[in-house]
């Protein structure tokens, strides 16, 4: 099979007999060998039952549903699962990626034989309050990936080689870093390409403010995951190592003054009385902490039980 499409959705009922048609549309234009897998979460507004209706009329069709409403991640992972295509594409159900995109992606990951493609909306429709924010949490997310050619690491328009979405796990709300996690799988092949961007046709946006909190400790997780964690006692220990002998350093420099008042017949104050004593005190049991926390989180991470499971590529 050429292209899986994996199309995560949420009460986007009125979309879906236009989105379908649409991609099918474009495939037969084509000529590809494809499916349509629309994962509903956990819809209220009747999704379901429009699958359903879509499916007795066209074949390609495969619909996933949640009990109850997971999350954009949760969908793509369950999508990846599911998914057969030599080719992946994911979109958003509302419309606003457009499928005619496909070819020009499908075309970068055979013949260019990227890992994945990344669209760009560099023409957006979003208001100020959602662009704004956006921008800031994409630089910064190329700045801890270094993976410095992509504009928009959130656009729900993209392209994998099937291996990709086979040898990662999205979670949580880790759909926004997903470039960085196949980065850190080592598919490092990443390639991007401008996008046409729709204006909303129908229903509202499910996103609020909360996402951009949750964004910003997702791309922490991410990146403490990623490079520390099989080895996380580098960053525990390190931290606890450099915090314990500043406080030392600290204490030893106060008795020093004090041994040195005493030589000099000089009335020497209190250790208490001196703000460097209680600094030396906090650094000494933050490192004395943080050094324990490496030891526990490396006990932790030899038990899991993919400790030694590492992306092999190919073999003879």
């Amino acid at each position: 099979m050429d292209i899986s499409v994996v199309v995560p959705l949420y009460d986007e009922v009125e979309s879906l007999p236009e989105l379908t048609s649409w991609i099918s549309r474009v495939m037969d234009e084509n000529r590809y060998t494809y499916e349509i897998i629309l994962v509903d979460d956990g819809s209220k507004d009747g999704s379901w039952d429009m699958i359903v209706k879509l499916k007795e009329s066209n074949p390609f069709i495969k619909g996933l549903k949640f009990r109850r409403n997971y999350g954009k991640s949760a969908a793509l992972n369950t999508g990846f699962e599911a998914a057969n295509g030599n080719v992946i594409i994911t979109m958003d159900a509302d419309l606003q990626d457009s499928p005619d995109e496909i070819p020009g992606l499908y075309r970068r990951i055979t013949e260019d034989k990227y890992d994945l493609v990344s669209g760009w909306k560099a023409k957006r429709y979003d208001p100020l309050t959602k662009t704004i924010p956006t921008k800031f949490f994409n630089a910064a997310t190329r700045k801890m990936s270094g993976i410095h050619n992509l504009h928009d690491f959130n656009c729900g328009l993209k392209a994998y080689r099937k291996t990709v979405v086979k040898n990662i796990e999205v979670y949580g709300e880790m759909h926004r870093y997903i470039p960085v996690l196949a980065k850190w799988a080592g598919f490092t092949k990443i390639g991007e390409q401008v996008v046409e961007h729709r204006a909303r046709k129908y229903g509202k946006t499910k996103f609020g403010w909360t996402r951009f909190i949750n964004g910003f400790l997702d791309l922490l997780s991410i990146f403490f995951v990623g490079k520390f964690g099989k080895r996380p006692m580098h960053f525990f220990g390190a931290m606890g190592t450099l915090s314990f002998f500043a406080g030392i350093i600290i204490a030893i420099y106060l008795v020093s003054e004090k041994l040195y008042d005493l030589a000099h017949h000089i009335v020497p104050r209190q250790p208490t009385d001196n703000p460097l004593f209680y600094f030396a005190l906090v650094a000494i049991i933050l490192g004395s902490q943080l050094f324990l926390t490496g030891f526990v989180a490396e006990l932790v991470a030899r038990s899991a039980p993919e400790r030694n499971r590492y992306q092999i590529e190919d073999t003879i």
